[in-house]
């Protein structure tokens, strides 16, 4: 039977967070499971999510797909999960999310009717109770908020809670650039090229996921670090453009620097103060940090390590 929609699920040594995705997965209604199958691309060193996936596929009423890519790198797992798929439509759902029932048929929906290219739903977070410092800017940080109503946006998000055409990659079995393994932002790299080739991105507000960020990033110390690799993406993707942009790489690290000086003397004022939203404000300086300084010594890597 020919397979008309893939679901993806990279993963890397989160076997709690896996379970529950696979379940939710499991429990999609408003889809028709023929023509149906699940991809789960392991980015471990050793295969340690083959059990979990072989349990979860005697549950499925639909194929399911074990990858194992123990090659470290964001990009080569999406890769070789993409390389795996056999459906024209591909969804992405993250390793430490959940999908409501209806949030497959809301993507589906919502890409027939918009004509769409790639469709992007909400993200809520959720902090585990004993998480009281800074607890709303961290649930916001790993939140993905949008309009109210479905219809055409003019960016784009990250491949979670995501669907994608394949007919409009340019390379549908490694569209993600592996010099971006180990810093990330081969989604934005992947959509920001797409954005330019003509791709019409659509919102879904009804395709919610909840995310569960592991413990160890519930801090403002990776939620800086990370504000500040998103600030670097536009200047990154300025200068990796073919032929390089370098008058827009100038223009970034110009806004970056006054952004920085801005919000990091307000910053301070907040910090002193006690204000509540001081995180936040941080967190834009941060960014603005990284537009500046987004090259050579100062990428920083999260991703990359098979064990």
């Amino acid at each position: 039977m020919a397979v008309s929609i893939s679901l993806v699920i990279p993963t890397q040594r989160r076997p709690a967070g896996l379970a529950l995705a696979l379940r939710s997965v499991l429990a999609q209604t408003g889809v028709d499971h023929a023509g149906f199958e699940l991809i789960v691309a392991d980015n471990d060193g050793q295969p340690s999510a083959r059990l979990a996936v072989e349990s979860a596929a005697r549950a499925a009423p639909f194929p399911v797909v074990y990858v194992h890519e123990p090659r470290p790198g964001v990009a080569n797992v999406r890769n070789a999960a993409l390389k795996a798929a056999r459906g024209g439509l591909i969804a992405f759902l993250d390793d430490d999310q959940e999908a409501p029932p209806g949030w497959l048929a809301a993507l589906i929906d919502a890409a027939d009717r918009h004509h769409a290219d790639v469709v992007f739903g909400p993200v809520q977070a959720r902090a585990p109770e004993s998480v009281t410092t800074h607890r709303a800017y961290l649930e916001s940080f790993f939140s993905r908020v949008g309009p109210a109503l479905a219809g055409p946006m003019p960016g784009y998000f990250g491949c979670g809670n995501s669907l994608l055409r394949r007919a409009a990659l340019s390379d549908p079995d490694q569209p993600f650039d592996v010099g971006r393994n180990s810093i990330g932002g081969e989604d934005d790299l992947l959509f920001g090229t797409m954005q330019a080739a003509g791709a019409r991105f659509v919102w879904a507000p009804d395709a919610m996921v909840w995310e569960d960020p592991v413990p160890e990033r519930l801090t403002l110390r990776y939620t800086l670090l990370r504000a500040f690799a998103y600030g670097q993406g536009p200047s990154e993707h300025c200068a990796s453009s073919t032929p390089p942009d370098w008058p827009g790489v100038a223009r970034w690290m110009v806004i970056g620097l006054g952004q920085a000086a801005v919000f990091g003397a307000l910053a301070a004022v907040k910090w002193l103060t006690g204000a509540a939203d001081r995180a936040q404000t941080l967190d834009r300086a941060a960014r603005g940090l990284g537009k500046t300084l987004w090259f050579g010594p100062f990428k920083i890597n999260f991703y990359g390590r098979s064990a």
